[in-house]
């Protein structure tokens, strides 16, 4: 496992259990809440940018094709 995969892990997995800690206590920690989902948004935003897209980029534009009628 890379060094980036396991950093990506890690984020995911400690802002989810921060996230899910804040939020069960009676005294809610608001900035412990978001710094949870922070955590969690940004191993999630590392993981996404690394999954390639499933469409190829076409060069060709289709609006042109709209005015060719």
């Amino acid at each position: 496992m890379s060094l980036s995969r396991t950093i990506n892990f890690i984020l995911i997995l400690s802002g989810g259990i921060i996230a899910i800690y804040a939020k069960a206590g009676d005294g809610q920690s608001v900035y412990l809440l978001m710094a949870g989902i922070v955590l969690l948004m940004m191993g999630i935003y590392r993981t996404s940018r690394n999954i390639p897209s499933k469409y190829k980029n076409d060069d060709t534009n289709d609006s042109n094709n709209d005015t060719a009628q």
